[in-house]
């Protein structure tokens, strides 16, 4: 364990209180409960991951898990819209592409011809 969890866990048991953090209940959810987006985002980053006990320390790595799974989604379906390809999530599958993407013309015709020397 870190020093800032013996020092928890010692400051807990002096003042006989239970070993787990009760100050996260009070200010929410709890992280395995909290559904993933910014509030949960916010939470994670202002945790001192040190002073956490161990069972605060997984559901801390399994809510930043779902967070990152969260996150993930958002970027393909972006990255989809971004190239007009069908979502992986199935989100916007049913739009029409908005423009569809012309032909590529000749090379002839993409390319000026030099002028030919007598």
């Amino acid at each position: 364990m870190s020093p800032g969890v013996v020092d928890y866990l010692f400051r807990q048991l002096v003042e006989g209180r239970p070993a787990e953090d009760i100050q996260w209940s009070q200010e929410g959810p709890r992280l395995s409960e909290q559904p993933p987006g910014a509030e949960l985002a916010r939470r994670l980053a202002e945790c001192d991951v040190e002073a956490l006990t161990p069972t605060e320390l997984f559901h801390y790595v399994r809510a930043a898990q779902r967070l990152a799974s969260w996150a993930e989604v958002l970027r393909e379906e972006a990255v989809s819209l971004y190239c007009g390809t069908p979502s992986p999530t199935g989100r916007g599958a049913d739009e029409p592409d908005p423009q569809p993407n012309p032909e590529p013309a000749p090379r002839e015709a993409r390319m000026p011809r030099r002028p030919q020397s007598t």
